[in-house]
């Protein structure tokens, strides 16, 4: 694990942005596009609205939530909505999004069928991932129902989540796609966090599930 600190949250959205460009262009020259997954929530939309600014060849470049609630874009929880709305702007809205949620399907259904889409894509390019103070990511929560299933060798793209007192199940991407990937990197803000996170280094994933992942991650932090 490589960790990055900064002295304020401005500086960490204009660093990190401009390393997830030069990654995803990175990627252009080795594939005809780029794979990119990325987060929902409140922290990286500083992050999004600089990167939407960068000069990439983003018709080249398939993005796909980390992890997804079951609910329609329009939801006003959905994180591809958010996606959408933060980082499919201004350059970057010839980006293709890759939606987890897909009406009339369950959340096991939707994940088998998202899992064959993403089959053909892998691997990740550059994924871009949040922690919460319980040392989730994605949406592999600590006591989650299918959490082992998500952090097993063998996992598909996507397994379907029912996080412990979560209002609407989940979809995530799969331990093994996130640490798999090119570029890793983890955004984390605040003290409580920072804590979070050296627990987390000492546990298992079962019980910190972000352990998963932390090997091969670098972690932007800011107060």
């Amino acid at each position: 694990m490589e960790r990055i600190d900064y002295p304020d949250t401005d500086m960490m959205a204009l660093s990190l942005a401009r390393r997830l460009a030069g990654e995803l262009r990175a990627a252009l020259t080795r594939r005809p596009r780029a794979l990119f997954a990325v987060p929902g929530g409140t922290s990286p939309g500083p992050v999004f609205d600089l990167l939407a600014a960068a000069d990439l060849d983003w018709d080249r470049v398939d993005i796909v939530p980390t992890d997804e609630r079951w609910l329609p874009e329009s939801h006003a929880r959905s994180n591809a909505g958010m996606i959408r709305a933060r980082l499919l702007r201004d350059k970057a809205v010839p980006a293709r999004l890759l939606p987890l949620w897909h009406e009339a399907l369950s959340p096991a259904e939707g994940a088998e069928q998202a899992a064959a889409m993403l089959d053909r894509l892998l691997p990740v390019d550059v994924a871009l991932l949040g922690m919460g103070a319980d040392m989730h990511t994605a949406s592999l929560f600590p006591g989650a129902t299918g959490l082992d299933e998500a952090l097993a060798a063998d996992a598909p793209a996507v397994v379907p989540i029912l996080a412990p007192g979560a209002p609407e199940p989940r979809v995530s991407l799969s331990a093994r796609v996130l640490k798999d990937a090119y570029g890793l990197h983890l955004l984390i803000i605040g003290a409580e966090k920072r804590a979070a996170l050296e627990r987390a280094r000492a546990l298992a994933p079962t019980e910190a599930p972000v352990a998963a992942v932390l090997a091969r991650a670098v972690v932007h932090w800011a107060p």
